[in-house]
């Protein structure tokens, strides 16, 4: 996965628990996708400090997901709900019961929520 959309996910998941400072320069650095110059101006602080900002909010969120390890399992998930949609999905094209179908579509919406 590239790391911007790596650091954005793990942004989403842990950004509450960085410093306001480091969540806005990462959100506006890997989200709104604005410069180092940018953030500084926007800022009122040197490019520099946006730096060190962006360096030390990305080295937590690094921290964060290694001990808790939330985007790994989410993505986990999303890949066992995949799966198994596939095979709701070769169950119901093979099959001609009716009852079945419908128990079947409603499992696949359920799943639907979940992802």
């Amino acid at each position: 996965m590239d790391k911007n959309i790596r650091i954005s996910i793990l942004c989403q998941i842990y950004g509450k628990l960085l410093t306001e400072k480091q969540y806005q320069v990462l959100n506006d650095y890997y989200n709104n996708d604005l410069s180092l110059s940018e953030i500084a101006e926007n800022l009122q602080i040197t490019r520099q400090a946006v730096r060190d900002n962006i360096k030390k909010g990305e080295n937590k969120l690094f921290e964060y997901e290694e001990k808790l390890n939330v985007m790994k399992k989410t993505m986990e998930q999303e890949e066992k709900i995949a799966i198994i949609l596939s095979e709701i999905n070769k169950i119901q094209n093979n099959s001609s019961d009716k009852e079945v179908g419908k128990i079947l579509e409603h499992i696949r919406k359920e799943l639907n929520c979940l992802v």
